[in-house]
C-alpha cells in the first residue's frame, strides 16, 4: 500500500536520529499473512523463511528474504518456469527509509517487483529488546484477492 500524505506527515524525512534503535542488521525469524475478515493466519513463506532486512544511519534500507525450501535451477541459468518460480518464493527491495512513532516508511528505488519500485510502502513496527516485530499496511493478496496484512519477526544480528 502506498503511504497517504497523512502518514508521510508523521515520519521525519533524512537520515534517522544518532541511536535510533531500529538501525542495524535483523534476520527473519517468522512470516505470517493475516487475512483482515476472519484473522486466518498462515506462513506466507513457509515454517522457516530465510531473510535479512537492514537499516543503516545513513537513511538507506534493503530488505531481502525468500523461502527455505526453494527450487533448484538444473543449471546456473535457470529456464523462464524455474525463474518464475524463484520468483515467486522472494521479496527484495532497497531505497531509503524514514521513521515515526512505531511507523517506518520505506521509499523504494529498485525492486524485484517493479510495481513497487517508486513507491513508499508503509511499515508499522514495535520493538522489544532485540526482536523486531513489522507489520505492512493492509493490502489485496496476489494469491486469492482477500485483503490481510504481513506481520514479520525479526531477530537483531549481534
Amino acid at each position: 500500500m502506498t503511504a497517504s500524505n497523512e502518514i508521510l506527515g508523521s515520519v521525519r524525512p533524512g537520515k534517522p536520529l544518532p541511536g535510533s534503535p531500529v538501525i542495524g542488521t535483523w534476520r527473519l525469524r517468522s512470516y505470517v499473512r493475516e487475512r483482515i475478515s476472519d484473522g486466518h493466519r498462515h506462513n506466507q513463506f513457509g515454517e522457516a523463511p530465510i531473510g535479512y532486512i537492514g537499516y543503516a544511519a545513513d537513511g538507506r534500507m534493503y530488505a531481502i528474504f525468500t523461502r527455505n525450501d526453494r527450487i533448484v535451477p538444473r543449471d546456473v541459468v535457470p529456464t523462464d518456469q524455474e525463474g518464475a518460480e524463484l520468483l515467486s518464493t522472494m521479496v527484495a527491495y532497497a531505497g531509503t527509509f524514514s521513521l515515526g512513532r512505531n511507523i517506518v516508511v520505506h521509499h523504494i528505488d529498485t525492486s524485484w517487483n517493479q510495481a513497487w519500485t517508486g513507491t513508499d510502502q508503509v511499515r508499522y513496527f514495535m520493538l522489544e529488546g532485540d526482536k523486531l516485530t513489522v507489520t505492512t499496511a493492509p493490502y489485496r493478496s496476489y494469491l486469492d484477492g482477500s485483503m490481510g496484512r504481513s506481520i514479520l519477526v525479526w531477530n537483531r544480528i549481534k
